[in-house]
């Protein structure tokens, strides 16, 4: 019986039983595998890094997807920089007046997740809404002239081609792309051993919007804690009002297995280690 072991952290590993290898390829990008466990169902990593598991899935997309656009409380147009399984499109369209740009660099990503992560991703990808382009996500943002009202940057982590995804350079691309009160949304790691990736990017997110913080998400295959997702606008009222985005909330008739209004506003409560991250 194999063993997939992921060593993103200096000193410290998890590993998990493949009791049934799905699929593995190296695409012209990166090492892609697809296997089932047992405790946590279909697995999805990418260069030895677990992405997201059937069991957890749901923790990470619904907060990247449903805290800015609730928040915001009129997007019409998203766009998600990675996000090629198909996740956190498939909680997008959960809103009916949404339409989503999905820009993915390794075409192999979202054929694989066509085929294989179907409870993850759903028939999200044959949606009319959606517009699937294969391209370099520092690359569209430059050139489109296409405006959003919620960006969402679903990466891997800041190594290989999703390093410029982290940079000052695509964040103030993103920035003028965002319409009026948009708000960027950022994958920042786990606080407890990628602080200082964290504290880059608030740096320079600072740097470019009128605010931007943090809020969390416990991911239990995330390891070392609660992930850090970054939270950028030039209209901090996005965030959300108490009573107006518990309005919103319930207006919607969603159900979620994570998310609330409650869980919304209290992942924005940052212990003082995170905040003293945050410090400029």
């Amino acid at each position: 019986m194999l063993n997939y072991t992921e060593a993103l952290h200096d000193g410290y590993a998890q590993s998990f039983r493949v009791d049934r290898l799905v699929h593995y390829e190296k695409t012209a990008h990166q090492e892609l595998a697809i296997f089932d466990n047992a405790s946590f169902g279909r697995v999805l990593a990418l260069d030895g890094v677990i992405q997201l598991t059937e069991r957890d899935h749901h923790v990470y997309h619904e907060m990247i997807v449903h805290t800015p656009v609730f928040g915001h409380g009129e997007v019409r147009d998203v766009l998600i920089v990675g996000g090629g399984d198909g996740g956190a499109l498939r909680e997008a369209l959960r809103h009916p007046d949404i339409r989503v740009t999905v820009v993915e660099i390794d075409a192999q990503v979202v054929e694989t997740a066509r085929r294989h992560l179907s409870m993850i991703c759903g028939a999200a990808f044959d949606d009319p809404r959606v517009q699937i382009v294969i391209d370099d996500g520092t690359a569209f943002v430059a050139r489109t002239d296409r405006s959003f009202d919620v960006i969402l940057i679903d990466s891997t982590d800041p190594v290989g081609p999703a390093k410029a995804l982290f940079s000052p350079e695509f964040y103030a691309a993103c920035r003028r792309r965002l319409r009026p009160g948009g708000a960027l949304v950022t994958q920042n790691g786990v606080p407890l051993f990628q602080g200082e990736q964290l504290r880059a990017s608030m740096i320079a997110l600072r740097r470019i919007f009128r605010y931007a913080t943090c809020y969390l998400a416990a991911v239990p295959t995330y390891t070392g804690g609660p992930i850090a997702l970054g939270f950028a606008t030039d209209d901090p009222g996005r965030l959300g009002e108490p009573e107006a985005l518990a309005a919103r909330v319930a207006a919607s008739r969603l159900e979620f297995r994570y998310y609330s209004a409650a869980v919304h506003l209290g992942a924005f409560a940052l212990p003082p280690a995170v905040l003293r991250l945050l410090e400029p």
